[in-house]
């Protein structure tokens, strides 16, 4: 059950979400947004798809792969009862996630990412350039959080978690945001799982946060 937040999340979540209904049970015509879309002819029944979801769903892999990293260390960095009950949820939820994003791009010809934290290609201006997703760490953070221990990785850890969170939630607004996106049903579907699910783990990471025993 989602916990309640302060009123402003509260509108935040309700906007979002309104505006992925929206797109879901009203689509724009793809042409008339100037969106890029894959020819729906191929995909009998479905609404067509946009680069920003092909991008979306791609980028999602990557950020989920670095997210099973961290809490894969949990259990070999001394990590305390609690920390270790949420990355497993975590480890569970992101590998069920990644299958079924890797699905969905080789079901509509889109090459298909490995499971790995690694940087995703764009091009921007024609030039193809390299990026993280929004919230992912740096090498410099994911180096700090191997070398904690006990105490000290389970505060790096929940603070990290935190800002990786928020950049899933950043991406689902980002793409509900881009015109003629979030239509396909499977694409709306994800986003708003990250979603809800994203921000509450966020805030019961911020509470775990001030339970820690002060260093």
């Amino acid at each position: 059950m989602i916990e309640s937040g302060p009123p402003a999340r509260a509108v935040l979540v309700g906007l979002t979400v309104s505006i992925g209904i929206a797109a879901a049970h009203h689509p724009a015509p793809a042409q008339a947004v100037g969106a890029q879309v894959a020819p729906a002819a191929a995909y009998p029944g479905r609404y067509p798809f946009t680069e920003a979801d092909v991008h979306f769903v791609t980028g999602m892999i990557s950020h989920h792969a670095q997210a099973i990293v961290m809490a894969g260390w949990a259990p070999t960095h001394d990590a305390s009862e609690s920390v270790r009950r949420l990355c497993e949820r975590i480890i569970n939820a992101q590998t069920d996630e990644i299958q079924l994003m890797q699905v969905w791009l080789r079901d509509r010809n889109q090459p298909v990412p490995e499971a790995k934290p690694l940087p995703v290609r764009m091009k921007m201006g024609g030039v193809e350039h390299e990026m993280l997703m929004p919230g992912m760490l740096t090498d410099e953070q994911m180096k700090r959080l191997d070398q904690a221990r006990g105490g000290e990785f389970d505060r790096l850890f929940l603070t990290f978690m935190v800002q990786h969170h928020r950049g899933a939630v950043t991406m689902v607004e980002q793409l509900f945001s881009s015109p003629g996106a979030g239509q396909d049903e499977a694409v709306y579907k994800f986003a708003s799982d990250i979603f809800a699910d994203q921000t509450t783990e966020i805030e019961r990471m911020q509470k775990m946060l001030l339970t820690l025993p002060l260093r």
